[in-house]
């Protein structure tokens, strides 16, 4: 299988992305064709160690940046890494797209270039979400693509997160949670009551293990394995940990320095300290799929180095693998039947 990587996308472009790939090459099986200014690439991709044998280069020469307009920038930058690589993948030319680079452009090229999975509403990002309770993150889904969504959406997004949570989490009956401001049933707004109706009633015909409502202070304990909400508030769910997890880290350091015995504390628990900010280390765990497209797409987060970059590489691997992207289909397809029949009853 051959992945196509957007070697100009992010803000440690095209450095650690390069990189990145070179430490991937020398771990997987699969071709690695980045892509961008390849003179460029070339150069840095000599000054580290790497598999020759498992990197190639599609020269462009037009970079689509982080302040670029999503929609204007892959009609006018025909020639960009982003827009080349995503045809790339619509081409047969490569099996997935993986890219740190402007997530608006992302997601309008994968909606112009590869186009939605007939019958999906509103493609979505998913993130894994480090939780408290065990070892396997959770999928939060949405994470930014979408701020406003009909109910039908938010069913999709649980159908599609919980065939990746089994698929690639190794989640056996994945918990699905909506987000909400409260557990109860007749909580939140009219979206969210009509989202909840669908999913009790209908979740079960799907394989959907819905547990209810849940609360954002309910998402890091660990409740359901699938969050489940619009792309605003996954979004602000997703900055929010990010936030307080670097602002815990930062009083942790600050007060295991503050003193002979506070530093001897440190020392012993040096161990733990490292798991825990492993837990919340966005490099772990590499990119967030995009669901809903023709085509398998992942998101890296815009300041990736090159462990996430590597991570990345590693971990989009399953999802071309298990043929996700065909599962998802045919599930939306059968809920589109399904949908269809009770409009003609």
């Amino acid at each position: 299988m051959r992945i196509i990587l957007d070697g100009m996308g992010g803000d440690h472009a095209p450095d650690e992305i390069v990189k990145g790939a070179a430490e991937a090459s020398l771990l997987i099986e699969h071709e690695i064709c980045i892509v961008g200014d390849e003179p460029r690439m070339r150069a840095i991709l000599e000054t580290v160690e790497h598999n020759p044998d498992r990197i190639s280069f599609r020269h462009t020469t037009e970079v689509i940046t982080g302040e670029d307009s999503p929609v204007q920038s892959i009609r006018k930058k025909k020639d960009s890494s982003l827009v080349r690589g995503m045809e790339m993948v619509r081409d047969g030319e490569g099996d997935i797209f993986v890219s740190a680079g402007n997530s608006g452009a992302l997601m309008s090229a994968g909606v112009f270039i590869l186009g939605r999975i007939k019958g999906v509403s509103r493609p979505a990002i998913g993130s894994t979400y480090p939780i408290l309770s065990k070892s396997t993150a959770a999928l939060l889904i949405d994470s930014g693509a979408n701020a406003e969504c009909k109910a039908t959406s938010l069913f999709q997004f649980a159908l599609m997160g919980s065939l990746y949570a089994k698929d690639i989490l190794k989640i056996e009956n994945p918990r699905i949670g909506l987000v909400n401001m409260g557990t109860e049933p007749g909580k939140g707004s009219a979206l969210l009551k009509e989202a909840y109706e669908l999913l009790s009633t209908s979740g079960s015909k799907f394989g959907l293990n819905f547990v209810g409502n849940i609360e954002a202070r309910d998402i890091p304990i660990g409740i359901s394995d699938v969050i489940v909400c619009d792309g605003l508030v996954g979004n602000i769910v997703l900055k929010m940990t990010e936030g307080m997890a670097l602002s815990i880290s930062h009083l942790i350091r600050q007060k295991f320095t503050e003193g002979l015995i506070a530093k001897a504390g440190a020392a012993l628990l040096y161990g733990k300290l490292g798991e825990l900010k492993k837990a919340f280390d966005y490099t772990e765990y590499g990119g967030a799929p995009i669901f809903g497209l023709s085509g398998a797409v992942v998101k890296m987060h815009g300041s990736s180095d090159m462990k996430a970059v590597r991570n990345g590489i590693a971990r989009a691997i399953p999802f071309m693998e298990n043929r996700t992207v065909d599962r998802i289909a045919a599930s939306i397809q059968e809920l589109s039947a399904l949908t269809m029949n009770k409009t003609n009853e």
